[in-house]
């Protein structure tokens, strides 16, 4: 069996802003990809209704998750700015699920303890992708889920996206994939056009020329993806001399298990304050 990547986005497009060179590299190495998308991303548009917004989006993750070399992508039964107000518990039961169904041996997920995000569904998820994580082992944790014949699952490998700078510890090369993230972000032709058009408006009311910065790119929302993924790539790669790079907080074992292999691997003896028992 192939090894396994599980990826938590709260809206599409998400995931393959935040991390979609990984996820083609991985991809391209052999893994099975799947994609976990919380909201039906119905309330990002100036132009669309909020009924036909969700299958657009739908569709337009499906063709991206194909670009990427992604399962198809899995859909959890949330609107766009609800997780903040679903019932307690909800959302980190899906996300527990999810873990235990596929038993990933690597989850790429927004980062609970990173960067300040206004959006409250980024927020929401994060931190229930965080408990889960810290609960998906455990038995007696909605045990129904055993009976379904979902197993207890420990993930070893975390990468957090939207890591706050000083806890970035792991630098994915992206120099093979950022043109499959390019494309697979395109895909989502509605979101990039309303996220283009919103930048417009807010650099108008501030005040700037976007002109001399995109150039073209003020009145072509592709010109402008293009520019702004390249940009951000390239500023991530300059922390380690790559040309492009996607950047994480990478988590595995519990801090004090940290440490013990961090002294074996450096041959170091057992601490002072040990009991040796």
């Amino acid at each position: 069996m192939p090894d396994c990547l599980l990826a938590f986005a709260p809206h599409p497009d998400d995931a393959e802003f935040a991390a979609g060179g990984t996820l083609a590299h991985y991809a391209r190495s052999g893994w099975d990809v799947h994609l976990v998308i919380a909201t039906d991303g119905q309330k990002g548009s100036f132009h669309f209704s909020e009924s036909d917004l969700p299958d657009l989006r739908r569709e337009e993750a499906r063709r991206a998750c194909l670009v990427l070399g992604a399962q198809p992508p899995i859909f959890l039964p949330f609107g766009d700015l609800e997780l903040d107000s679903l019932a307690p518990g909800e959302l980190r039961e899906s996300c527990i699920r999810w873990i235990r169904s596929l038993q990933p041996r690597l989850v790429v997920a927004p980062d609970a303890f990173g960067l300040p995000d206004p959006h409250p569904d980024h927020r929401a998820l994060a931190m229930a992708v965080s408990d889960a994580l810290g609960m998906s082992f455990l038995p007696l944790v909605h045990p129904e889920h055993v009976r379904a014949g979902w197993a207890p699952h420990f993930v070893v490998d975390k990468l957090f996206y939207g890591a706050l700078p000083a806890q970035v510890n792991h630098v994915q090369d992206i120099q093979d994939t950022l043109a499959v993230k390019i494309a697979a972000i395109s895909e989502h032709r509605s979101q990039v056009e309303f996220l283009v058009e919103d930048v417009v408006r807010q650099a108008k009311q501030a005040g700037l020329d976007l002109a001399s910065v995109l150039g073209e790119g003020e009145h072509d929302p592709w010109a402008a993806l293009t520019w702004a993924v390249e940009t951000e790539a390239a500023a991530a790669g300059r922390l380690t001399g790559l040309p492009y790079a996607e950047v994480f907080r990478k988590a595995r074992f519990h801090p004090m298990i940290e440490g013990l292999l961090a002294l074996r691997t450096d041959g170091g003896s057992r601490p002072a304050n040990s009991s040796g028992a």
